[in-house]
């Protein structure tokens, strides 16, 4: 399948990439940022100048260098959602660019349900499994799905919150849920609650609310099986991402054929495109299962 593809917006931009790290601009912020897949010369290697911090790795760890004054926060748009970014403690700012593609297609499929509901008083109702900061949450939530955001990190949960106020969603239908994913899950399955649509975006190592250790080898494949007892009598897609592993896209679509038997099932790269060339840089994986809208 053909890489989904962010490509260069009014806040947003891959500005030039090379020598194992990316130069971004997210609205008047332009930051250098570390990136494993760089494995490429630098384009133009004098607009590297504007950068107004550099994350590097030095001998006393990894940390953010400021070149020029920049805010403590600032705002960013990316597609039509306005998110409220800041350095975080590692490379993040706190949104992942590349999703944007996919956020524009679940937007897209949810639209197409809600058209055929016209009239009718039922919600698409979405579960956001390890859904950090809310980026995909609110773009959802704008458009009227019903959201349970769940992260296992207490400053996701909080920025997510944040998000939702600077999105201009204060009336959205979210449910924030600061829960490790595999427990939210089993409740839910007792509860009988049900969703039309679930998206994941598992990390490859991490942690939950009680400390539970969560390796990806290990624990994907049974939360995947679990999740899919949630999908209601007429659902509309299943979309897991993933970064930092060393699996293949067409590994997460052979779990999801395999837990969804009959289901179409598509797979391919997230990728961005820079502003100043139609060079693709490789920011993760996808894989979804889509089902019939009706």
């Amino acid at each position: 399948m053909t890489p989904l593809i962010t490509s260069p917006q009014k806040d947003y931009e891959l500005l030039d990439s090379g020598e194992g790290e990316k130069l971004e601009r997210f609205g008047e912020v332009v930051l250098i940022r570390p990136d494993p897949e760089v494995l490429w010369q630098k384009k133009n290697p004098s607009m590297w100048d504007t950068a107004h911090a550099h994350f590097i790795h030095g001998e006393r760890g990894a940390k953010w260098q400021s070149k020029k004054t920049l805010p403590l926060k600032w705002v960013c748009m990316l597609g039509d959602i306005s998110l409220s970014l800041k350095l975080g403690n590692n490379k993040h700012v706190g949104v992942f660019p590349e999703q944007v593609a996919q956020w524009d297609w679940m937007v897209e499929q949810i639209k197409k349900r809600q058209s055929i509901m016209s009239g009718k008083t039922k919600e698409v109702k979405v579960l956001n499994l390890f859904g950090y900061t809310g980026g995909a949450t609110c773009a959802l939530a704008k458009i009227g799905a019903e959201v349970t955001h769940v992260d296992a990190s207490k400053a996701a949960i909080t920025w997510a919150h944040e998000n939702k106020k600077t999105a201009g969603l204060d009336n959205a239908k979210i449910r924030f849920m600061l829960d490790d994913a595999r427990k939210f899950v089993e409740r839910d399955i007792k509860r009988g609650v049900t969703y039309d649509a679930i998206l994941m975006d598992p990390p490859v190592y991490g942690k939950g609310v009680k400390k539970e250790k969560w390796h990806i080898d290990e624990n994907f494949l049974p939360l995947l099986e679990r999740s899919m007892k949630l999908l209601s009598n007429n659902p509309l897609f299943v979309v897991v991402t993933g970064y930092a592993s060393e699996y293949s896209h067409l590994s997460y679509a052979n779990a999801l054929s395999g837990v969804l038997s009959g289901v179409h099932v598509e797979s391919g790269e997230l990728a961005i495109q820079e502003s100043h060339t139609n060079r693709l840089l490789p920011a993760g994986i996808f894989a979804r299962a889509v089902f019939d809208c009706e």
